[in-house]
């Protein structure tokens, strides 16, 4: 299983629905198309140096609690969310949010997207967060191995795509697939709608060199 099909699994989509006004099937299906996007904006982010600097001092400053002990939504800080998305994909997130719509085959909408971004965006960073400490949990278990971060080079500097770091990260929690592992309902509407792999069409144009 992904990081991605992990996220998707281990969210609350009775708890997503009531906050989206949706029902839980759309729930679900707008999270599918939302993850991978921000995931692989975040990857985006993290090919550029300066990029990836930016995003592991964010990462500093979030912790591995939204996600340790089971997601609640009512923990969702989504002002903070807002600030996550919005440096993701910077003077694109218009462009990205109706796009995403656009991927779900006439089901989904573009205010439906800009509503949940805010609400993934610190659980798809308290996730990294966990991955980087491990993978363990607070409950006393012993955490599986995962990625030493940030890779450092001789001179100090922070290799954005050398192995262990926070794109080879990203890589993983999306399956190493360039749309990611998303669930399947997510996978065929975007083709359905002309759409494509998520990541690559929609994002790639947009994002490419990474946000500072």
């Amino acid at each position: 299983m992904s990081g991605l099909d992990d996220i998707l699994r281990s969210l609350p989509m009775d708890q997503l629905a009531r906050q989206l006004g949706v029902d839980e099937a759309t729930a679900a299906q707008a999270a599918s198309v939302a993850l991978p996007a921000l995931l692989g904006g975040l990857r985006a982010n993290a090919a550029d140096p300066k990029g990836a600097e930016s995003l592991f001092d964010a990462l500093q400053q979030h912790d591995s609690s939204l996600v340790d002990d089971g997601i609640s939504l009512d923990r969702v800080d989504t002002a903070d969310g807002e600030k996550i998305s919005s440096h993701i994909f910077g003077s694109n997130e218009d462009q990205v949010v109706q796009a995403l719509g656009g991927a779900g085959g006439g089901s989904l909408s573009g205010q439906l997207i800009k509503k949940l971004l805010p609400i993934l965006a610190p659980i798809v960073l308290s996730y990294l967060v966990k991955q980087m400490q491990g993978g363990g949990s607070r409950g006393g278990g012993a955490p599986s191995p995962g990625p030493s971060l940030p890779t450092q080079t001789p001179g100090g500097a922070r290799e954005a795509n050398a192995p262990g770091s926070l794109e080879d990260l990203l890589g993983q929690v999306l399956g190493g697939a360039a749309g990611g592992a998303a669930a399947e309902a997510g996978r065929d509407n975007a083709k359905q709608s002309g759409g494509g792999s998520i990541i690559t069409d929609i994002l790639g144009g947009l994002l490419g060199g990474g946000r500072r």
